[in-house]
């Protein structure tokens, strides 16, 4: 019988601005029963950077989960989706936008750009706790992605 595969924790890129929300956030992630690391940037064009290896990201981890503000400096969340969905080495990586913004445009917007879920801020501790669990069992536990594509 073979060993068991250690399990590495999820690799979660949070795009925040807001020091409440991404206290938030992480208080949520805490609740999940997923294991992970969180690494959080203030921006889209920070993101992007992560995401790419740039400059001080050159050693970042490619994330298993990005949880997206729509609201953003610099790049907004919507420009930052629209990037990653269009980068052959990113799209595959599941987003869930966590936003204030319930406006119909922003929704269909994020769903026609592949975003996986689509939360309105404040956040419900319950349904994150829900999606996060979600896509434990259903796509972490299934599906890993190659560590760079």
């Amino acid at each position: 019988m073979k060993p068991p595969v250690a399990v590495r924790p999820a690799e979660i890129l949070l795009v925040e601005d807001s020091p409440t929300d991404a206290l938030l956030a992480r208080e949520a992630l805490g609740l999940s029963r997923l294991e992970n690391e969180l690494h959080v940037v203030q921006d889209g064009v920070e993101a992007m950077a992560f995401l790419r290896h740039e400059r001080e990201y050159a050693d970042a981890p490619r994330p298993d989960l990005i949880l997206l503000d729509l609201n953003l400096p610099r790049k907004d969340g919507r420009a930052v989706l629209r990037e990653l969905k269009t980068d052959e080495r990113l799209k595959l990586i599941p987003v869930v936008i966590l936003t204030t913004s319930a406006a119909d445009a922003d929704v269909q917007q994020a769903y026609g750009l592949h975003a996986n879920c689509y939360i309105v801020k404040p956040v419900d501790f319950e349904r994150f706790t829900r999606v996060i669990q979600t896509l434990e069992d259903f796509w972490f536990a299934v599906v890993r992605l190659p560590r760079e594509v």
